[in-house]
């Protein structure tokens, strides 16, 4: 009797276990994410690296009010494509909680300070650069292999959506990062960006071989504009000219390559967003999309609260709603929703060749 007992425990025990790891329902699809502090979602918090986002005052606004890894107020974009996709976010890959059926939802391998090229970000050490991001997605998808068999496994990856978010450390922590620097002295502002491009394609490429087949990538945002530019490199308390001037050359490349990258794949795997474009629309009239100011960052020191980092000493902003900037470098949570609103249902003009809504439609009929 006892036995009989103990074969059913374990009966029911491995069928609650299979339950567990069966692949995500008809419809859903899981989520990946590569790229820098723009997509971060708490990675570098595993890293011994300078390059960090967990202290106060950022999260001030997540639902737990505490510092969460993502270099923003509350959420960031993948969050919210996330809660767009009717789904939880994805765990940073090197999370602890990655495991079991948490890994059938995808996987954020981005981290703070990285660019296209393998020397942007060297001052910030330990950071997972995106050749290293790309391995880990090989790595990742071994590990669902184990959980839900080869096949299954190879068919999450082929449906999930990706978003990758590369380019402006390229220019800001490199390029232009002092007066002089190794790549400035080696190439001219067309050249350099037309090198990143060529490198970006190559990092494309590497993620259609591992299965990824509907990739969102973004180009940078208007380098020039963000409050640490204005703070630094600005002389009128204009956007600073040449950063804008690489955004200008950068992004129209960009698409240009993906393309390209389409029409020799023959299919639209890569969808490039016009960044700039988004941004500058809420940079150039903040008052139009219910912001005070587009100019200072809500938490940091110095001209426009844009020298530095945000730290717990730096001025605070009271009310996160009405700056399009958080801290020196990167959106509010509330300029987020604007941007992944017109990933979603932006025009040609800032989404190339189809936007996030259109995908979903499409993707859903197949």
């Amino acid at each position: 009797m006892s036995s009989s007992f103990s074969f059913a425990s374990f009966a029911i025990s491995l069928i609650g276990l299979m339950a567990m790891v069966v692949p995500p329902v008809e419809g859903a699809r899981a989520f990946f994410v590569f790229g820098d502090s723009l997509v971060d979602n708490g990675n570098n918090n595993y890293l011994a690296t300078t390059a960090r986002a967990d202290s106060p005052p950022y999260g001030i606004d997540y639902p737990t009010h505490r510092p969460t890894g993502r270099f923003s107020n509350g959420y960031n974009i993948p969050d919210l494509i996330s809660q767009k996709l009717g789904a939880e976010s994805t765990l940073p890959y090197l999370s602890p909680e990655l495991t079991g059926e948490k890994l059938l939802v995808g996987a954020n391998f981005a981290s703070a300070g990285i660019g296209i090229l393998n020397d942007t970000g060297i001052q910030f050490a330990n950071i997972i650069r995106i050749s290293q991001q790309l391995e880990f997605f090989g790595e990742y998808q071994q590990r669902v292999s184990a959980l839900i068999g080869e096949e299954q496994a190879q068919k999450l990856v082929n449906k999930a959506l990706v978003l990758i978010t590369l380019g402006g450390n390229d220019f800001v922590n490199n390029y232009f990062l002092l007066p002089i620097t190794a790549r400035r002295l080696q190439y001219n502002l067309e050249d350099f960006s037309r090198y990143l491009i060529v490198e970006y394609r190559k990092i494309l490429m590497r993620l259609y071989e591992l299965g990824a087949r509907r990739v969102l990538v973004t180009g940078s945002g208007p380098l020039g504009c963000v409050p640490s530019q204005l703070a630094t490199r600005s002389t009128n308390g204009q956007c600073a000219e040449e950063p804008q001037r690489a955004s200008a050359i950068f992004n129209p490349l960009l698409v240009e390559m993906i393309k390209g990258l389409d029409q020799e794949l023959g299919s639209d795997i890569f969808v490039a967003a016009n960044a700039v474009q988004m941004q500058n629309n809420f940079i150039s009239n903040p008052q139009g999309f219910g912001f005070v100011t587009a100019k200072m960052a809500c938490c940091g020191q110095g001209p426009n609260n844009g020298v530095g980092v945000c730290t717990p000493e730096s001025n605070l902003c009271p009310n996160r709603e009405v700056y399009a900037f958080w801290d020196p470098f990167h959106p509010t949570e509330r300029a987020n929703k604007i941007i992944v609103s017109t990933l979603f249902t932006g025009s040609e003009e800032y989404m190339t060749p189809m936007n996030l809504s259109t995908i979903m439609a499409l993707d859903s009929m197949t």
